[in-house]
């Protein structure tokens, strides 16, 4: 099967540690991502998913596998189908600029044809939208998380 891999970009006007902490925040996603029906945070490096893509409900487990506070987060799916992504912010005086990369396997028909027309960068850039309108309208994030993730291997924030 082949890989897809779709790419967005936004600057919000948050300052990077409200950004990166309310991306921690998974269990929030489905406030602004829309394929996201649930997240549930299993412990600090591992998720369960369930989403709808092209009308079809998924469930796959996610774990974190690279996670620095304020600089990226990258998780990869452990079952089902391939799923992986990475996250960046880069602070800019005020404002942060978070860069999105996603790489799957589109499963079926529906899904091929939606990689091949950008159907799925168009949503993803709809949904950091709809996070940067989240977060600027809240003015500070829901909570945070600034433990780090190195190969899978949790660091303790205090550590």
């Amino acid at each position: 099967m082949t890989t897809t891999t779709l790419t967005a970009e936004i600057d919000v006007d948050a300052p990077v540690d409200t950004v990166y902490n309310q991306w921690t925040q998974f269990e929030s996603f489905p406030q602004y991502l829309g394929a996201v029906k649930s997240v549930q945070q299993i412990d600090d490096v591992r998720t369960h998913w369930t989403v709808s893509i092209a009308g079809k409900e998924e469930d796959f487990y996610a774990d974190i596998v690279d996670q620095v506070p304020d600089e990226h987060i990258a998780w990869q799916s452990t079952d089902g189908t391939f799923h992986a992504g990475r996250v960046d912010f880069e602070p800019h005086g005020d404002e942060t600029h978070v860069k999105l990369r996603m790489d799957w396997e589109p499963d079926g028909l529906l899904e091929s044809i939606g990689a091949k027309l950008n159907i799925d960068e168009a949503q993803a850039k709809m949904d950091l939208e709809r996070f940067k309108k989240f977060i600027e309208e809240r003015g500070a994030e829901t909570g945070g998380w600034r433990g780090e993730v190195h190969g899978r291997q949790e660091t303790s924030p205090d550590a």
